[in-house]
């Protein structure tokens, strides 16, 4: 009789034994797992995080640029966020508005004035930016690969052919390849082309190209804002300028020195020196009150009757005062103004002056450095009447009297009685060299009471200053 048959159990026959020296059966060979695709959610965050990182950048770029109020710092900036945006270390931007008003200039980035001229030499034409400039219709900027000696031009924004003056200013800098944009603003148009120059032949990605764009119509528009801010004030400035006297005269027996400088909306500050009857001379400054246009149109009606008065009755201060108060309350009733005359005979070296709330005059000598105290008087327009008395100097020979207007002393930034202490320790410091000449006089007077001001750069108070040294 045969044992039973034992079961089989998950398909294996209990009868057959494992051989002990036989090896685990290997597994079959598979394929490579692919890789996990990224679900769909996962992509657009990612694009959503770039398009974020992106408008974050530009809105820091252009909060930047907002904060530049002149041309000069504004094409700086502009050129210095272009570069990041573009992935460029070097560049240059040329303005120059189509309308012809200028200004005209050219600034770089990474590139001295050296380097600036030798770019200058190449034809106008064969330049990517030099085609904007000059407004021709296929001049649409993009990318331009210079080849090197012995290569074929490549395709790029630009299509004409590379002049030989332009790939050898290419080598002799350094930079194979540019990529270059118009600045067009809405209102007055084209502005001027940015370039931006790399060291290898490589272009802008789409990416940023797309960034750089975004950032450049905004920047336009910008800098045409400000362009057009600094060509306001510099009319403004050019027409208070026109209104001072071109020249001092010439008197024996004084030098004549003075500054002017015009704040950016225009101010009402003036001076004068005109020769009088008799080898007399008379000396004024005032200031009008406001700002603009309209205060400098004053100023130049007011500079112009005081003239007129001074001739006539010039040996009265008082007297010429008193004219110029009355015809400036029928004339200009909204108006007030601070004024200053003096009467001068440099023979005898007798000054007769008379003031309307304006600032003492200052005399600076060798022995002396003294504020002249003239009567405390309110300002012409303010009262029904002006009136008071005159005051009598007799400076010694070789000593100056300074005539100055309030903005010398508010663009210190102290208080007033700080101010005048300041403008007394300059005057009593100018060198002994300098004290023959009363230019002299007056720059180290305003190089030591406003050490770090640069008078080139615009500033909320209009400055004169007006020097006479006697002999």
């Amino acid at each position: 009789m045969s044992a039973p048959h034992p079961p089989k159990v998950a398909g294996i026959d209990s009868v057959v034994t494992a051989s002990l020296h036989t090896a685990a059966p290997v597994p079959p060979r598979t394929a490579p797992a692919p890789a996990p695709v990224p679900a769909p959610s996962t992509l657009i965050q990612d694009r959503l995080a770039g398009m974020v990182s992106d408008l974050t950048t530009l809105n820091e770029l252009t909060e930047r640029l907002a904060r530049s109020v002149d041309v000069d710092s504004c094409l700086e900036e502009f050129l210095r966020a272009g570069a990041a945006l573009v992935g460029a270390r070097r560049g240059l931007i040329v303005l120059e508005p189509a309308d012809r008003l200028g200004p005209v200039t050219t600034l770089g980035l990474g590139l001295g004035r050296a380097d600036l001229g030798h770019i200058e030499t190449v034809p106008r034409g064969s330049t990517s930016y030099g085609r904007i400039l000059d407004g021709l219709a296929d001049a649409v900027g993009g990318s331009e690969i210079l080849p090197r000696a012995g290569e074929e031009p490549a395709s790029g924004g630009c299509t004409a052919p590379i002049d030989p003056r332009h790939r050898e200013v290419a080598a002799r800098l350094g930079y194979c390849a540019s990529y270059t944009l118009p600045l067009t603003a809405q209102a007055p148009g084209r502005l001027g082309a940015v370039v931006w120059l790399y060291d290898d032949q490589v272009e802008p990605s789409e990416r940023q190209r797309d960034l750089v764009g975004l950032y450049v119509r905004h920047a336009a528009e910008h800098l045409a804002r400000v362009l057009e801010a600094q060509r306001a004030r510099t009319r403004l400035a050019t027409v208070a300028e026109e209104l001072l006297p071109s020249r001092l005269p010439r008197v024996p027996g004084v030098q004549l020195a003075a500054r002017h400088h015009t704040g950016p909306l225009g101010g009402g500050d003036w001076y004068d020196a005109l020769p009088l009857p008799e080898g007399a001379l008379g000396l004024a400054v005032g200031s009008v009150t406001g700002a603009g246009p309209g205060a400098i149109a004053a100023m130049g009606r007011l500079r112009a009757s005081l003239r007129a008065y001074a001739v006539m009755e010039g040996e009265d201060p008082v007297a010429v005062l008193s004219d110029l108060e009355l015809l400036l309350r029928l004339t200009e009733p909204a108006r007030s103004a601070t004024a200053l005359f003096a009467y001068c005979e440099p023979g005898s070296r007798k000054i007769i002056l008379a003031g309307a709330g304006h600032t003492p005059p200052l005399l600076i000598g060798e022995h002396r450095t003294e504020y002249i105290e003239t009567t405390l008087s309110a300002p012409l327009g303010m009262l029904a009447c002006w009136e008071a008395p005159s005051v009598e100097i007799e400076p010694a020979a070789g000593e100056t009297v300074l005539l100055y207007t309030d903005g010398l002393l508010r663009r210190t930034g102290d208080a007033m009685d700080r101010a005048y202490a300041r403008l007394h320790a300059a005057a009593a410091g100018v060198p002994r060299a300098a004290r023959e000449d009363p230019a002299a006089i007056v720059d180290h007077v305003l190089r030591m009471v406003l050490p770090e001001e640069d008078f080139t750069a615009e500033s909320a108070e209009d400055i004169v200053v007006l020097a006479a040294r006697f002999d």
